[in-house]
């Protein structure tokens, strides 16, 4: 019997809250007295500075709940299209994969935003089952290459670099697939196959890559990335500031996201968290697995092999056993 059980979709809109709570209304006034309107609850207005990665002033970034708004932000700040950026990193320029944006940002991080830079095609001949790339997506609609397996079929083509966003796979757009979606379709494709990857590479601009030229919030501040606390851009469209993960939960989802890379082929920080606090509550592989089958967590389809496996990390990290076998990518 397998571990999941038939799943009914309810369509229904995502609304996306604004950051700041909206102002309550006046009760209506009773027995002749007017009754003080209720104090104004607000967040507080949380404000990222951000820079174009190959050179550029530094910009003002605010009011945005999930990363597509964040783009669009950062678009309307420089004037430029919105799908022109291909994806973010937190306190570097360089296109480190380490550092890049995903489902949460520190209060003090720096953005860098990477745009589009030189397209280029290049044949491929698949010899073996596995290409040896590692996918990830900017979360709107841009899957890319985050790693590149030493020696793989991918790494002797020295025309494909990480950071290049697969656009098309043998003319066919790959816009707006999730990073899930193109790792299927690529080992799929049969072995002997010979294709056409149209990938674009991340926009280099020079000697204005050596680094920003100074560190606009110097006056107060204590550098990059000093925060305590993230801005974690949640599945139902709102953020909320939460404290940095702790060394259990960077661990498992550490180790989780080893499981997505060998099984899948993907890596996404975000959704190995997800995975994680899914499983925390739980008290065994079928609740886990059920658990899996009523979220959204469902449309990866992932096979009851690879729960199991998800859930041996979880317990692991339960019962601390990850902390000395974790190793940082």
């Amino acid at each position: 019997m397998p571990l999941f059980k038939p799943r009914k979709r309810e369509d229904g809109s995502n609304g996306v809250d604004d950051m700041h709570a909206h102002h309550p209304t006046s009760r209506p006034p009773t027995n002749g007295h007017t009754t003080p309107p209720e104090p104004t609850v607000t967040r507080p207005k949380l404000v990222f500075h951000c820079q174009q990665a190959h050179g550029s002033p530094t910009g003002i970034i605010s009011g945005f709940t999930n990363v597509k708004e964040l783009y669009q932000k950062i678009a309307e700040c420089y004037d430029i299209p919105t799908e022109d950026i291909l994806f973010c990193t937190l306190n570097t320029h360089k296109v480190d994969m380490t550092k890049l944006l995903g489902g949460q940002i520190g209060l003090d991080d720096f953005i860098f935003a990477h745009r589009k830079g030189r397209p280029k095609e290049v044949e491929i001949s698949k010899t073996e089952d596995a290409l040896g790339l590692t996918i990830t997506d900017n979360g709107a609609g841009y899957a890319f290459i985050k790693r590149i397996k030493e020696g793989s079929v991918i790494d002797r083509i020295k025309h494909i670099e990480i950071g290049d966003h697969i656009e098309k796979i043998d003319g066919k757009s790959l816009v707006g697939h999730r990073h899930y979606e193109v790792a299927k379709m690529l080992k799929e494709i049969p072995r002997g196959t010979t294709f056409v990857m149209r990938l674009v590479e991340p926009l280099k601009a020079g000697f204005a890559n050596i680094g920003p030229r100074s560190d606009p919030r110097s006056s107060g501040k204590k550098g990059y990335g000093s925060g305590k606390q993230t801005l974690r851009f949640k599945a139902n469209g709102q953020a909320e500031v939460e404290d940095a993960p702790d060394d259990l939960a960077t661990y498992a989802t550490e180790k989780i996201n080893s499981l997505l890379e060998n099984f899948m082929g993907i890596n996404d920080n975000d959704l190995a968290a997800q995975i994680w606090e899914l499983g925390q509550q739980k008290q065994n592989t079928m609740e886990f697995a059920e658990a899996v089958d009523d979220s959204d967590l469902e449309a990866f389809g992932f096979t009851d092999d690879f729960i199991f496996e998800l859930w041996g990390a979880i317990t692991d990290a339960k019962a601390g056993r990850l902390k000395k076998t974790s190793v940082h990518s």
